[in-house]
């Protein structure tokens, strides 16, 4: 049986801006497939990953060019060999999981053979910016249990502290997006292990994080860029205590939950994390969360609105997706 796809691109105002140490931006853009069997139809969402050369037009393209091996009955297995690993494959097996569980009748996570995922504590990002705007949003957020601060180079010693002093009681994790080096690497996580901060987020650029191998630290050290699949996770054992899975990275749920089990065996503990983008981005992934040390599935809160049924936040926790949105 052939499957018919449907692809659009949606832009999805950001609430103010969102700032990173490679830039701002002020909305999300991203890429919905819709996977039909002629009874029902599946969805799955990406977001395309600049840091790796992909755009809209890109991705929408590679999608496009599934349309034939999907007519002619593509699964879902057979997938994770006929597109590589991306954001085009990611929005593609979402869909097929989704489309699986609602022509099944069971949910994902049986599909999965998982038990009943529960709601998790996610992370919320207090976006890159001055010592004092940082500062000011980390009290706004201060009741969270969880805040993930950006950072982004000079300066990030007053920017933690100023997150620290407003928000007292929150578990602190750090992500520099690989904007440090090796000159200032231990004098930054000296500064976080002073600040209580718990986990630092991918350090030195991907290219160039050989240093964490031999240079003394009290904190653990994620990987974030330099890891995407299971076929990277080896190079990394002894450089980096855990791995952050993205499913725009894995190029989806099968190969995220995949990757999951193979981070666990070679000794890392597992943080999901996700780009700016609506719920039905995170939904997916919500299934990587309950084996994760780790969550920062934030996305929607990050956006001026969700789309329709998108994943209920309440304080801190995330809850599982219902079926009307997705799985």
């Amino acid at each position: 049986m052939g499957f018919s796809l449907h692809v659009r691109a949606e832009r999805w105002p950001i609430a103010g801006s969102f700032t990173i140490s490679r830039g701002a931006k002020t909305e999300a853009e991203v890429v919905v497939a819709e996977v039909g069997d002629g009874a029902h139809i599946g969805r799955g969402e990406c977001v395309p990953y600049a840091r790796y050369g992909e755009t809209i037009a890109g991705v929408t393209a590679a999608l496009e060019a599934m349309r034939v091996p999907l007519a002619g009955g593509l699964t879902r297995q057979a997938l994770e060999t006929a597109m590589p690993a991306g954001a085009a494959r990611n929005a593609l097996d979402c869909a097929l999981w989704d489309l699986e569980a609602k022509a099944s009748g069971k949910s994902a996570y049986l599909l999965a053979g998982m038990p009943e995922p529960r709601a998790c504590v996610t992370a919320y990002t207090i976006s890159l910016g001055s010592p004092a705007s940082m500062g000011e949003a980390a009290r706004e957020a201060s009741g969270r249990k969880l805040l993930k601060v950006k950072l982004g180079g000079e300066g990030d010693a007053e920017r933690i502290w100023a997150v620290r002093a407003a928000a007292p009681n929150a578990e602190l994790i750090v992500d520099a997006n690989e904007a440090w080096g090796v000159d200032n690497l231990a004098q930054n996580l000296a500064a976080c292990a002073e600040a209580g901060v718990t986990l630092v987020e991918q350090p030195l650029p991907a290219a160039d994080d050989a240093a964490l191998a031999s240079i003394a630290r009290t904190i653990p050290v994620c990987a974030d860029e330099s890891v995407h699949d299971r076929a990277s996770l080896r190079s990394l054992v002894g450089r980096y205590e855990a791995v952050n899975i993205k499913l725009d990275k894995t190029g989806g749920l099968t190969e995220a939950l995949a990757m999951a089990a193979e981070a666990e065996r070679l000794g890392f503990s597992i943080m999901v994390g996700c780009m700016v983008a609506t719920s039905l981005s995170m939904a997916p992934a919500m299934l990587v969360a309950q084996r994760a040390r780790v969550v920062d599935l934030d996305g929607p809160l990050l956006l001026a609105r969700d789309r329709e049924h998108g994943l209920r936040y309440e304080s801190s926790l995330v809850y599982p997706p219902t079926p009307a949105l997705w799985g």
